[in-house]
């Protein structure tokens, strides 16, 4: 699951020029513990799994309960495949596949 992750990942992220990124997130003092939603989550763990980054997957997947992990991950795949298929004028159906190395049905 997680090469298929990390092909969709790669497909779907583009470096953008430093100017263009939004700034990081605000500095928080060192004793405060930082809550993650299941979202950033999501895009951490499918982010470690496309860089072969076994330790950040592993930090993510301790942000929120495995159940929401799994949720998360599949909202973004389903984004990632709707913004593609919308990207190449494809059907979602034909992305998914293409993206599987699958046959286009």
């Amino acid at each position: 699951m997680s090469g298929t992750l990390a092909r969709l990942w790669k497909f779907f992220a583009r470096p953008r020029p430093a100017e263009s990124r939004p700034p990081g997130p605000p500095a928080t003092r060192p004793s405060e513990k930082r809550t993650h939603n299941l979202f950033e989550a999501a895009a951490a763990y499918v982010s470690a799994c496309a860089e072969d980054d076994q330790d950040g997957m592993d930090e993510a997947a301790t942000w929120v309960s495995p159940e929401a992990l799994s949720f998360g991950v599949n909202e973004l795949a389903c984004r990632a495949v709707i913004a593609l298929a919308r990207e190449r004028d494809e059907s979602p159906t034909a992305v998914a596949r293409t993206l599987l190395g699958l046959p286009v049905a």
